[in-house]
Parts: structure tokens; sequence; C-alpha cells
């Protein structure tokens, strides 16, 4: 089971440093850094701070889809990482996230 460490602190999914969301996917089919990749599900708690239908009441998320394809963590779009860390400073949309745990294959 993956954990999701978050320090994207205006992501509503963000619940005191680990996410909260049903399921998160990672983009940048052919990053080359970090810088690009993305948490495709963040949403920014300024607009959706009501939102409760994407977000998980049972816990932590551990659901993660990766469409890193040179990600050296990435194993038919599952991430092998036993954890991982989402980052982000100022975000307003989910493409200035970045999964720093990134490992170019």
């Amino acid at each position: 089971m993956i954990k999701i460490n978050c320090k994207v602190e205006n992501c509503s999914h963000n619940k005191q440093g680990s996410c909260y969301s049903n399921r998160i996917n990672v983009g940048g089919k052919g990053a080359k850094t970090d810088c690009n990749t993305c948490c495709g599900s963040f949403l920014d708690k300024d607009n959706y701070s009501t939102l409760t239908n994407n977000t998980n009441s049972k816990g932590e998320c551990n659901c993660l889809v990766c469409e890193v394809n040179t990600c050296a963590y990435n194993d038919n779009k599952s991430c092998n990482a036993k954890t991982i860390l989402v980052s982000g400073n100022n975000v307003n949309i989910y493409t200035e996230t970045n999964c720093s745990t990134f490992k170019l294959k």
C-alpha cells in the first residue's frame, strides 16, 4: 500500500500533510525531471473546500495511477514506491504540482 504525502497546502485533499483523495493521478508521460510531473487530482481549497464527493472519508488515499512512463517507479501505471511526495509552491492549477519522488528510468 502506497503512502501519499502532500506539501501542497492549498489542496482540498490535503489533511495535515497526507492526501485524502479517493485516487490521485500523476501525469507527465515524457517527464525527464519532477518538474515535468503533476498531480492531476489537485483541487484548490479556496474553490473546492466544500467538495466532499471526491474526498476519502475512510482515511488516507492509497490509490495512485501513474501516467509517467519515464519514471523508474512506474509499473504498468502503478507506482511501486512505498511512499511519494507531492509538492508545489503557490499552486493555482494542477500543472503547478510535482511528484517529487519521480526518478528517471
